[in-house]
């Protein structure tokens, strides 16, 4: 059984005028591909799996800057419904840090992290990542590589998204971070998504879009207009 939603290569989403769509955007948008409302509905179920998974233990969830402060704020809400109307709760705690890999629509072979130098806190805790999207990877096998070196009891990683493909790799690397002498919990994934240049729910292209509820595909024509 699949662990995520999957959106299908050739989807091409829904049209624009069914959803209510900021009047600044609408001409840089082709589509949107995951409506607000699925993408909290999915991102509720993903609450309790993690709940679930990690229950019973203290969580500092891990919130990757910018791209996944949407995803991550919804999700500890949810996280903290779940501790509010249930028998068993679990405590919470939050930090943050950033991690930049894109220029315009492409991602570099640089990965720069902001904030680095404060997960030596994570030491001996059970660390829930919180990020958007896995594309290349690149940019988790970097964290992970800097976590490693703060020793954490456990890692589970939660994403809003994966590019198909690019998944499966994804995967297989984080289920061997136990080499690193770390457990680390199979991640939860809430959307497979076509490999197209996505934006909305935080998701940007060089910082336009984070203000639009929806996940949509980005125009060829707004790459060129909002190109730096």
């Amino acid at each position: 059984m699949a662990s995520y939603l999957e959106i299908l290569d050739d989807d091409q989403g829904h049209e624009l005028s069914l959803f209510c769509v900021p009047k600044h955007y609408e001409e840089d948008l082709d589509s949107v591909i995951i409506p607000n409302g699925l993408i909290k509905d999915r991102t509720e179920r993903l609450a309790r799996d993690i709940v679930r998974d990690m229950g019973g233990h203290h969580i500092v969830a891990l919130c990757v800057l910018k791209g996944g402060y949407k995803f991550f704020a919804d999700l500890m809400d949810y996280i903290k419904a779940l501790n509010q109307n249930s028998d068993k709760s679990v405590p919470l705690t939050v930090d943050f840090i950033r991690l930049k890999s894109y220029s315009n629509d492409q991602s570099t072979n640089c990965v720069k992290v902001i904030g680095g130098d404060e997960l030596s806190a994570l030491s001996g805790k059970n660390v829930l990542i919180v990020e958007d999207i896995v594309e290349t990877g690149r940019t988790m096998e970097t964290l992970l590589a800097l976590l490693n070196e703060c020793n954490p009891k456990m890692v589970k990683v939660a994403r809003s998204l994966a590019v198909v493909f690019i998944y499966f790799i994804y995967l297989f690397f984080v289920l061997n971070f136990h080499f690193f002498n770390v457990l680390c919990l199979s991640p939860d994934i809430g959307f497979e998504v076509p490999d197209k240049f996505l934006v909305g729910y935080a998701l940007d292209y060089n910082e336009y879009f984070r203000d639009l509820s929806h996940i949509c595909i980005l125009s060829d024509r707004a790459k060129e207009k909002y190109r730096v």
